[in-house]
């Protein structure tokens, strides 16, 4: 087939790119500069190969904290010159703290000053010239959709909030003719006629189908679309494309086949895993404390002042396996704030008090819970434990809600650091769908990612 094809970068490859041209561009400028310049804090030969592998690991995690591989903010410049500054300047400070594995301070303290501009001007080179380059409508996936009318503002919105990268040009309606449904994104609606010059005339790379279990798909396209598979276009199912681009389970399009989309993580039942993710769980919860005995004068100072009250408040929780138990908070509510009965706590509640707010947004508030931890009651990561008035109305409206008892419940989770305020059922779906991802992929790596993420929640004050 003679298709006009477009280069497209998936996102586990635009995540590889920066990452890789990051430390390329750092190194590159580094060694400019020591050829340029009388420079000879870092060298890069092979007596010193250990100061640019650990001058490359220090890069690579504060970047990661500091957002600049969250490919949406990656394509903003201005979100992106704010992120290099706070990377370049923790990575430096951290690499002159490190001698013995890193260079001695040299007499000339203005090298480290050409040390420090140089990772700058490095990164933001780059990356200026990803967002020109790369991140441009040039590269970007053009894809097919085939569904029903009714369907397709929810599955554009859902990916083009994921990936700004992947551009759905049009759909193929599987409905009757008759069928009318207002569409919010302005898409033009393909006939079925002939599929191949569609993708001829559109540069279209690859086609998603999603159809319901109640839906069909004619003789006439079915046989088009094996006919496009026979000739190597990408066909895939929209599940398996949202999960791979939101990292969430959708599971409002699982229906009851939950065994085909649930083939949960051998980590789960991983003795190995399971211990060393215990001993890990001990260890950040000591530092928790410490750090919370460390400021305990603040937050006992800003009690008095801004909550007027009891410091702690219990409360209980739905843990593993549907078992209750009671969770320890920093109080950040007013006295007696559910009076009226349990309800959910918005973005912008009232009954937060001012200093309430602050632990929330530093997410001081939730230290107390590494006391849960140490008892058993929770993990440090995992989805977040619900109240049992919310999980019996919970589980009467959303599919498979359940589903995330099957692991203890966390101080962090996937979804709390990817999902917005969950201030209602439809919001609950959207922490279920990541909750529902963890417990698929859980994984040390998906672990490590959820503690880099949280970090960066806390460094830029977004608790909630």
């Amino acid at each position: 087939m003679s298709q006009t094809t477009s280069i497209h970068f998936e996102i586990s490859e635009r995540k590889i790119l920066l990452r890789i041209f990051d430390i390329v561009s750092v190194l590159g400028m580094l060694y400019l500069v020591g050829i340029v310049f009388d420079f000879d804090y870092f060298k890069i030969n092979k007596e010193h190969w250990l100061w640019s592998i650990v001058l490359a690991l220090y890069l690579t995690i504060f970047a990661s904290i500091f957002e600049l591989y969250d490919l949406q903010k990656s394509s903003k410049f201005e979100v992106v010159v704010q992120n290099i500054i706070l990377t370049a300047s923790v990575t430096v400070l951290f690499y002159l703290l490190t001698p013995f594995y890193t260079p001695l301070l040299p007499d000339n303290r203005l090298q480290i000053v050409y040390f420090y501009i140089a990772i700058n001007v490095a990164l933001f080179v780059w990356r200026y010239a990803y967002i020109m380059l790369i991140a441009t409508p040039r590269f970007h996936k053009r894809v097919l959709l085939i569904a029903h009318r009714k369907q397709v503002d929810n599955v554009v919105a859902s990916l083009h909030k994921s990936d700004p990268n992947y551009k759905v040009m049009g759909f193929i309606h599987i409905g009757k003719k008759k069928e009318r449904a207002e569409l919010m994104e302005v898409l033009e609606e393909f006939p079925l006629e002939d599929v191949k010059q569609l993708l001829e005339n559109y540069g279209i790379s690859e086609i998603v189908v999603a159809v319901g279990p109640s839906e069909a798909i004619t003789v006439s396209l079915y046989n088009q679309l094996i006919a496009l598979l026979e000739q190597g276009v990408p066909i895939r199912e929209y599940t398996q494309v949202y999960e791979e681009i939101t990292h969430r389970v959708p599971v409002q399009h699982v229906d009851k086949d939950f065994y085909r989309y649930f083939p949960f993580s051998r980590s789960n039942q991983n003795k190995l895993y399971l211990f060393f993710h215990r001993v890990l769980d001990l260890l950040f919860s000591i530092l928790g404390l410490l750090l919370g005995l460390l400021i305990s004068p603040i937050i006992i100072i800003g009690n008095l002042i801004g909550n007027r009250g009891p410091i702690f408040y219990t409360q209980i929780r739905v843990g593993k396996n549907g078992k209750h138990f009671r969770i320890y908070k920093l109080r950040s509510m007013v006295k007696d704030a559910e009076k009226f009965g349990a309800q959910f706590a918005d973005r912008k509640d009232t009954r937060v008090t001012r200093f309430g707010r602050f632990l929330r947004r530093s997410r001081f508030d939730e230290i107390p819970q590494f006391i849960n931890v140490i008892k058993g009651d929770m993990s440090v990561i995992g989805p977040r434990p619900e109240r049992p008035v919310f999980v019996k109305e919970l589980s009467e409206k959303i599919p498979f809600y359940e589903v995330r008892h099957l692991v203890k419940p966390g101080v962090t989770g996937w979804a709390q650091v990817n999902a917005k305020y969950g201030s209602s059922a439809e919001d609950a779906l959207e922490k279920l769908q990541y909750d529902l991802y963890y417990i698929k992929k859980r994984s040390l790596f998906l672990d490590i990612s959820i503690v880099i993420k949280t970090l960066s929640t806390i460094i830029f004050f977004r608790g909630q």
